[in-house]
């Protein structure tokens, strides 16, 4: 692929088009890496797929058929295999819906299972989309046995970084008491109010015990 111009190697194309951009042959050609002695990766890749009929025939060829070919061995005939069936398997699988937090039980399911018992408080942020999908679950702060320091700009700084347009904020506490402290209740009201000017919804604030939870929206104080 050296003696193709700078414009016309597989790699450069695809960085510069897209892979929709590139050919079946250069495709494969990037797959493989490098070619056969003497032989670079695209006429590899052009023997290749001659060989097997195509790219059909080589999406059906298993590692000891391809190392059949002239030049392939096992690691590029394992890369060829294993590139192809990445391939049939985001065709085969459609992606897992996300995890809609509807109510705040819904939210307190979603988060007691993995925060509910832990022996040092954590507080962290369920980052939603518009939809109230979850977007993702980050712990901001790791603190002592019945205290943990978090700012509202550490929560929405990880707000907009995630692209959210709600979230949901929760910390447990150690003792199994998901009661919330007057603490609990002054930072609620400090993120909401940050919520406001942010344009990102504070939905909750759930305080988790071991198995039990308290919801601030349930509580009527959000």
């Amino acid at each position: 692929m050296n003696d193709l111009s700078p414009d016309d190697r597989p790699r450069e194309k695809l960085r510069r088009h897209g892979a929709a951009a590139l050919g079946d042959n250069e495709l494969v050609a990037l797959v493989l890496g490098s070619g056969f002695p003497r032989t670079g990766a695209l006429a590899a890749a052009n023997e290749l797929l001659k060989t097997r009929g195509g790219l059909h025939g080589l999406a059906r060829a298993g590692c000891v058929d391809l190392e059949r070919v002239p030049g392939i061995g096992e690691a590029k005939a394992a890369q060829l295999v294993a590139a192809l069936e990445l391939g049939r398997r985001t065709l085969a699988h459609a992606p897992a819906a996300r995890v809609q937090l509807r109510t705040p039980r819904d939210a307190a399911a979603y988060l007691l299972p993995t925060f509910g018992a832990r022996p040092v408080e954590h507080f962290g942020v369920v980052l939603l989309d518009g939809k109230h999908r979850v977007l993702a679950t980050t712990v901001l702060s790791i603190g002592t046995a019945n205290a943990t320091v978090v700012e509202p700009r550490d929560v929405f700084r990880e707000a907009i970084l995630g692209g959210a347009t709600a979230l949901v904020v929760f910390h447990n506490h150690p003792s199994g008491d998901p009661s919330p402290s007057p603490e609990d209740a002054a930072l609620t009201a400090r993120l909401a109010a940050a919520g406001t000017l942010m344009g990102v919804a504070l939905v909750d604030h759930v305080v988790l015990g071991d198995v039990r939870y308290c919801s601030f929206k349930e509580m009527g104080r959000l």
